[in-house]
């Protein structure tokens, strides 16, 4: 999660006090002799280069001295670091050999010192030995497809080894791999095809893996290697390079400029696969969907051909400044290179990016005869673009500017109450969950947050104005974090709506990004931006989300366990605690409400037929989770596919009936048409209508 710019200015003077110890180091990391200088045939022998050097030094002195945990880079988080790395390169223990890791085991005791040093040499070669093996698995596996199969031996695959050993050999790590091949294999084999069209579409696939690997750079590996060292400091301080820093910037705003179209990479083809409405793809009339990209070019500049670029790369090109001309070689998806190219010019425009940002529905239920209305905003993140905002732009893209256009049109629409859901929602700008609960609060404390000079601020909503004053739901779930939870907390520790959902997931640290150039200009516009770990946000109340989230008011069985999914399951995760209350003041204690609520929802589960299908899909989700290998004897996996597809169509069957819809024949789809069913959303509208009926009972008496 973001602070505004105003908080970055908070942490400046700190940041400006290691400009001159920085600076300094530079000069070190250019002229440092490097610990280890050994190429890796099969590679791409990727080295880092000085920059990377310099940005390692700067990055440790900053998540060292000025993230709020306060960490010395000692041997014991070297270790940690060393541990992380080698688990984000083969998570699944599918690559490296036992005698790779014996190899490694040599740089754990120095991964710290290597750190502050900016020597990246050690990780770079386990980078290379990784990508080493990957390209052996790889061509192991085209090699394996001239052999002949049995599929009705009794054999199984694991799929699921990061529980097991490393492979002690070639001979065992083959043996695996002869197993993941003829999975693979089989896989297509029971969709009816036949042995070369499998061949040939498995060789495919492996060749175009071995071709994405061998585009690897080194910014890719530094980029591995960076976030295995931020995330094992703590879960959300994180370092992007240049490539990851735009994206981010652009989900952050939810805004780009460009030419309105989503691209992809397929069989070395830059290919469009959809088009933004009203972007500059979309006014040319000359672009369609599986479009091939073959050239680019600035304005009147020569045509760079880009046909077998990486992706990121490509997009580098196509995008630019608002009001700048790109040109275009285009191919249709029919035509191969021997046509003759089209050429679409295009000026460049600000982009918004609609379908990522808050929208809204109207649902209605029925009770006693009368029909109830309810508004739903749907909130993805909370985004905000800073850079409109601080250039004067009116029009700028923010959530809560969204929200509040969203809750004036419901009012018009005479809506009874408004639910927004914030499910999904994994946070954003802290200023935007300040400002949003200011749409339905007078003024107040929001949020505190917490230094890592322990000095606590707190944010408060100053304006007095309210766009929405009637009843009100907020719907969270697992995945509600960060700047969800800093508003749902909001809501709830003042009485102003109910929460209905799951517990949230418990991120409760501010982050700061900050551009590198502002940390050493001479790092220019390829030293990334680093997202810094600086605070701690608290509520109103006291109590910190951190590991223990939000609890609803009324909650649902979880799908997700907590021992897998969210903070509490992340090893450099901050504790709970809490500090004391700020001066806050509720607008209405729901206590007694939220009892005679959650009676009333228990009720209605007790005979729910959703509410069920629910547990069934819970305990369905156990019994998955715990499984780590598959059956490799046709009949087996055929019949195993086959009872799990008539019992998903049952119970599809049942739901569908339950709900008053007719029931699908085999081999039938759904209604292109038919509204996907949301128990989760539909038992919230119960709870409000219980909310509203016996308020209004209240008033009368």
């Amino acid at each position: 999660m973001n602070t505004s710019l105003t908080g970055f200015e908070k942490i400046k003077d700190m940041l400006r006090r290691i400009f001159s110890g920085i600076l300094i180091a530079a000069t070190i990391a250019c002229t440092a002799t490097p610990r280890i200088i050994k190429d890796v045939p099969g590679s791409n022998n990727l080295k880092p280069d000085e920059q990377q050097a310099l940005i390692t030094k700067e990055i440790a002195e900053l998540v060292t001295s000025f993230n709020y945990k306060k960490l010395s880079l000692n041997d014991s988080l070297g270790g940690v670091i060393y541990d992380n790395y080698l688990q984000s390169l083969d998570p699944n223990r599918n690559y490296f050999l036992a005698a790779d890791i014996a190899e490694f085991a040599q740089f754990k005791s120095t991964f710290d010192d290597d750190l502050k040093a900016g020597d990246l040499t050690a990780p770079f070669y386990m980078f290379n030995v990784y990508q080493k093996r990957y390209n052996e698995r790889m061509n192991f596996s085209i090699k394996n497809l001239n052999n002949s199969f049995d599929f009705t031996k009794k054999e199984d695959y694991i799929f699921s080894r990061e529980k097991l050993p490393w492979f002690k050999d070639i001979a065992e790590s083959d043996a695996n791999w002869t197993k993941k091949v003829k999975y693979d294999y089989l896989n297509l084999k029971l969709t009816q095809k036949a042995d070369t069209a499998i061949k040939s579409s498995l060789k495919k696939r492996y060749e175009n893996l071995i071709t994405q690997s061998s585009k690897i750079n080194n910014q890719d590996a530094f980029q591995v290697i960076m976030t295995a060292f931020t995330e094992s400091i703590d879960p959300h301080t994180s370092y992007f390079n240049p490539a990851n820093a735009a994206n981010f910037n652009i989900d952050m705003s939810r805004s780009l400029e460009g030419i309105g179209a989503t691209l992809t990479s397929e069989n070395e083809f830059v290919t469009i696969k959809s088009i933004v409405t009203g972007g500059p793809a979309d006014k040319s009339k000359q672009l369609k969907i599986d479009d091939k990209i073959i050239g680019v070019a600035q304005g009147n500049e020569e045509f760079v051909d880009v046909i077998g670029w990486r992706l990121d790369n490509a997009i580098a090109l196509i995008r630019g400044k608002k009001g700048t001309v790109v040109r275009l070689k285009i191919l249709s998806k029919e035509q191969d290179m021997s046509a003759k190219p089209k050429i679409v010019e295009m000026v460049r425009e600000k982009i918004i990016l609609e379908d990522q940002s808050a929208k809204k529905s109207i649902k209605t239920v029925i009770r006693d005869g009368k029909t109830y209305k309810y508004g739903i905003i749907e909130i993805p993140a909370f985004y905000a673009d800073w850079k409109a905002m601080q250039a004067g732009d009116p029009n700028y893209k923010s959530t809560t500017r969204d929200v509040k256009l969203l809750l004036d049109t419901l009012k018009q629409q005479n809506v009874d109450a408004v639910v927004v859901d914030l499910r999904t929602n994994g946070g954003g700008s802290l200023v935007e969950a300040i400002d949003l609960t200011g749409l339905f609060i007078t003024t107040g404390p929001v949020v505190q947050v917490r230094d890592l000079r322990n000095k606590i601020e707190v944010d408060s909503d100053d304006n007095p104005s309210v766009a929405w004053d009637g009843p009100l739901a907020v719907m969270v779930d697992r995945f509600s974090a960060s700047a969800s939870e800093i508003f749902a907390g909001a809501i709830q520790d003042y009485g102003r709506g109910i929460v209905i959902g799951n517990t949230t997931y418990g991120k409760g640290t501010v982050q700061s990004a900050i551009d590198m150039r502002r940390v050493n200009p001479n790092l220019g516009e390829k030293g990334g931006q680093i997202n810094l770990t600086t605070g701690k946000f608290y509520r109103v109340s006291g109590s910190s989300t951190q590991h223990k989230g939000v609890t609803p008011d009324i909650e649902f069985p979880a799908i997700f366990p907590a021992d897998k999914y969210g903070e509490s399951a992340e090893p450099a995760a901050l504790p709970w605690d809490e500090i004391k209350s700020s001066n806050y003041v509720k607008i209405k204690d729901l206590s007694k409400d939220i009892s005679s609520l959650k009676v009333m929802h228990q009720q209605r589960m007790k005979t729910s037929q959703e509410f069920k299908f629910l547990l069934e899909d819970i305990e369905e989700f156990k019994r998955r989770d715990k499984e780590n290998s598959v059956p490799l004897n046709e009949e087996a996996l055929k019949k195993q596919r086959e009872d799990l597809e008539q019992k998903n169509f049952a119970q599809e069957n049942a739901r569908r009936v339950s709900r008053g819809l007719p029931a699908l024949k085999k081999g039938e789809s759904k209604p292109a048409k038919e509204e996907a069913f949301d128990f989760m959303q539909q038992e919230a509208l119960q709870i409000l209508t219980d909310f509203i009926g016996f308020n209004k009972v209240a008033k009368v008496k």
